[in-house]
């Protein structure tokens, strides 16, 4: 089972993509607050289509509170960003691991960043004019990515 974190989204209909993928994978997704949205937004219902009430959804009142809880589990963190040079698809995936993926606008953290250097992977992007993709659509590039590496060991 995958953790995808999103850190203070802030558009509904991306983190209601976002749910649906989780979902596909019997994932888990844990919302770090504050959110640029209301849970209750028809945006996000929409973009969850149905699939809503089946997802297995934590939210943290903090990105401290967060991490305090991830000391306590097995996985390990990947944190997404623009301002790496390592690429997503060089780590080896495990059930348990925690995806890590800041807001449409700012990204992570600066200082988170620079705290977890060693586990900051990007999306490599050939067209540089590109400075970077959609958020619901980067965590199902990773997402599925992450769990075909899995399936692919588990087989």
């Amino acid at each position: 089972m995958m953790n995808v974190v999103l850190v203070n989204p802030e558009i509904p209909q991306n983190t209601g993509n976002v749910a649906r993928s989780v979902l596909s994978v019997f994932g888990k997704l844990h919302l770090v607050e504050p959110l640029g949205f209301s849970l209750d937004d028809k945006y996000l219902k929409r973009a969850g289509l149905d699939y809503w009430h089946d997802v297995d959804i934590t939210r943290w009142s903090s990105i401290e509170a967060l991490f305090e809880h991830i000391a306590t589990q097995n996985g390990r963190i990947w944190l997404y960003t623009t301002r790496t040079e390592k690429a997503y698809d060089t780590v080896e995936y495990r059930s348990g691991d925690w995806l890590i993926f800041g807001s449409e606008s700012r990204g992570l953290s600066p200082e988170l960043l620079a705290d977890y250097q060693d586990e900051n992977l990007t999306i490599p992007l050939p067209n540089l004019a590109v400075r970077s993709l959609n958020l619901a659509s980067s965590v199902s590039a990773i997402l599925f990515a992450a769990e075909s590496q899995i399936r692919g060991r588990d087989e």
